[in-house]
């Protein structure tokens, strides 16, 4: 299909979406769901549709980033309602998705995600980062605690669940829809292409413990455990994903692609011929038979992380951050990079999750 008649299809399925809700209408709780495969409990943030009650609050506010208003712990909507389940990207935080979480709880979705540990904002290192079968473990392990848990079962439609997932979090989305990892291809990606992000995350130095940051070692990525790395980590209750600019993007084996029977949705962030191929999803979409592709130009990896305050990008040159954080990536500013993925990300899920789907 082409970027043409996909968008042409997207705002077709649109016009059918599911009632939206005004966005102050949206409310957050967090609870916690245990894990018994990390032995801990999850804090899992949840936005939904409200019918009232709450106190407004921010997520994700602090000196870099703008925060997401939502009502704490307001009372639910009534009805049943697709659920989307989310996964940050490395060294982020379920916080940095509340813009999207909001958005998708405004039009008529729940929405539910976690910090997953070792990959988090202030608590990551190369060694737990290629443990992606931690992650859908933890996807699995929210979706089966709401859709038993007694306040959110009633109101969450099981044969309608979701995931979104971005840059690592792209990685689980995808192995969770039945993509299967091939460690051999990402040893030999970082030996090709040393320089991207990922690759230079592992050749070590830096990571994040309790929040402070700690000297690592260089991680051999033949060291992974090969059996877990590559694994088949299908959950078969996600109908629907939406990955944006998913990592491992060359290191997937290409059967367990086609063998894929859920509707994914690709998007990445950049203009044609800027995409890096550490990310790049056009070749994935293309092996998935019920795939589509688009990207957002203007755009880099990290416009999908909250809105930047005006002197944030000063600040964080000032304690020596070496990502851009928050510098444009061309002329476009965030906020309007924001609205056209809110677009893009709810059109997708309108369509693929909507009543009879």
């Amino acid at each position: 299909m082409t970027l043409k008649n996909t968008l042409a299809a997207l705002l077709m399925c649109a016009a059918f979406s599911l009632p939206a809700f005004a966005a102050e209408d949206v409310g957050s709780s967090t609870i916690p769901v245990f894990s018994s495969a990390r032995n801990t409990n999850l804090n899992v943030t949840i936005w939904y549709p409200a019918k009232g009650g709450g106190v407004t609050a921010l997520s994700s506010d602090d000196r870099v980033f703008e925060g997401t208003p939502a009502l704490k712990d307001a009372a639910i909507r009534p009805g049943r309602l697709p659920l989307v389940l989310l996964s940050h990207g490395s060294g982020s935080s379920m916080a940095g998705m509340a813009w999207i979480a909001v958005k998708l709880a405004s039009e008529g979705f729940i929405v539910a995600g976690t910090n997953h540990p070792g990959t988090t904002s202030g608590y990551s290192t190369p060694e737990d980062t290629p443990k992606i079968w931690e992650r859908t473990n933890d996807l699995s392990t929210i979706a089966t605690a709401l859709t038993t848990d007694s306040r959110w079962k009633e109101a969450i439609e099981k044969d309608r669940i979701g995931v979104l997932g971005f840059s690592l979090g792209g990685s689980a989305a995808l192995e969770i829809s039945g993509a299967r990892a091939d460690l051999d291809a990402y040893t030999r990606y970082c030996e090709e292409y040393s320089t991207m992000m990922d690759c230079q995350w592992f050749a070590g130095g830096r990571g994040y413990i309790k929040n402070e940051p700690v000297s690592v070692p260089k991680l051999d990525l033949r060291s992974i455990d090969k059996a877990r790395f590559e694994q088949q980590n299908r959950d078969p209750r996600i109908r629907s994903a939406v990955l944006i600019d998913p990592g491992l993007a060359l290191a997937f084996k290409p059967d367990s692609l086609r063998e894929i029977d859920i509707p994914l949705t690709f998007i990445n962030l950049g203009s044609k011929g800027k995409i890096p191929p550490a990310v790049l999803a056009d070749t994935l979409a293309a092996q998935v038979p019920a795939a589509t592709y688009q990207h957002v130009n203007e755009a880099d990896h990290f416009s999908f992380l909250p809105l930047c305050k005006p002197d944030a990008g000063a600040f964080l040159k000032s304690v020596g951050e070496r990502d851009p954080i928050c510098e444009p990536a061309g002329s476009r500013d965030r906020g309007d990079i924001h609205a056209q993925l809110e677009t893009m990300i709810v059109a997708a899920f309108n369509r693929t999750l909507k009543p009879g789907q």
